[in-house]
This record gives C-alpha cells, sequence and structure tokens, in this order.
C-alpha cells in the first residue's frame, strides 16, 4: 500500500498546486485508487469522490451511464475505459479522473482476457488510455498492480506534472 501512497502523494501536490480536483471509477481494483488519494491529510481539498463499478449495475447507478454508452464496446478495451473515466468526470464535475476495469484473477474476464488484465483511463485536460497485463493470477497482487499503473498514467501526463 505504501507505493499507492507516495504515486498519490505526487498526484495530491501537483492537484493542489493547480487546484484541480479528481474523480475515481475503478472495478477490479476494488477501492484500492480512491484509498491510496484517501490517505493523503487533507484529501477532501482535490478528491471529489469514487466509485467501485464492478457490475454493469454500478455503471448505470453510480455514473448515470446509459446502456447506449457501452454499446459495441468491448467489456475490456481502452475504449470502455475512457467512457467510464470520462463518466466519472462528468458525474463529478472533476478536473480530472481515473478509470479501471479488468480481470484481477485467478480466472480471466468473459471475454476471453486472461487473468492480470487490466484497462486504465484518465480524462481530463488531455486523455490517455493502456491495457495492463501483468501475466500472473494473484488476484490481490493484480489489485495492486493496477491501482498503480492506473496513478501512474496520471502522473505520466504532461498536463500533471
Amino acid at each position: 500500500m505504501q507505493e499507492l501512497i507516495a504515486l498519490a502523494e505526487k498526484i495530491a501536490d501537483a492537484l493542489r498546486t493547480r487546484g484541480q480536483t479528481i474523480a475515481i471509477a475503478e472495478s477490479s481494483a476494488g477501492g484500492l485508487i480512491s484509498c491510496a488519494l484517501l490517505a493523503i491529510p487533507g484529501a477532501s481539498s482535490f478528491y471529489l469522490g469514487g466509485a467501485v463499478v464492478y457490475t454493469l449495475q454500478a455503471r448505470r447507478a453510480l455514473l448515470g451511464l446509459p446502456d447506449s454508452a457501452f454499446a459495441g464496446l468491448r467489456g475490456l478495451s481502452e475504449e470502455l475505459a475512457l467512457v467510464l473515466a470520462r463518466g466519472a468526470r462528468q458525474r463529478f464535475a472533476s478536473t480530472w479522473a481515473i478509470s479501471e476495469i479488468g480481470a484481477a484473477g485467478p480466472t480471466g474476464s468473459r471475454y476471453g482476457d486472461p487473468p492480470g488484465t487490466s484497462c486504465i483511463a484518465i480524462s481530463g485536460p488531455v486523455e490517455r488510455a493502456q491495457i495492463i497485463r501483468t501475466g500472473h493470477s494473484d488476484r490481490v497482487a493484480n489489485m495492486h498492480a493496477f491501482a498503480a499503473k492506473a496513478l501512474e498514467l496520471l502522473l505520466g501526463a504532461q498536463a500533471i506534472r
């Protein structure tokens, strides 16, 4: 968890310096992205909210995304991760949003993706998305890896540095 908090501290510093905010929509990371950000004292100055959108029902209810937002999208894809990030950003009216959706393990996704596969995205002044493949099926280790890569993706965006 300390690795995640160290990443979150860098994000918090950048967001505070710029007067920016963030929202989170995560699935198989299970709340670890939000947990890392909320571990930073004074998180209320930049963290607006988050949702664990583990199911389609949760995406509808918590992000207010209609089924049409997912039409034609594969379950684990960069495009779907961007839809979730944009949905979280809009729902919370934040400067930035991070999203994550994946198959933590020990089995793969129903779409044929192996365990350890995740799609992460950021939406904000810039957008980025990428696929993560850890190559192993350890559920907890994958959850941590997904959360770390999501935070790193935001840090890697030119605008957040």
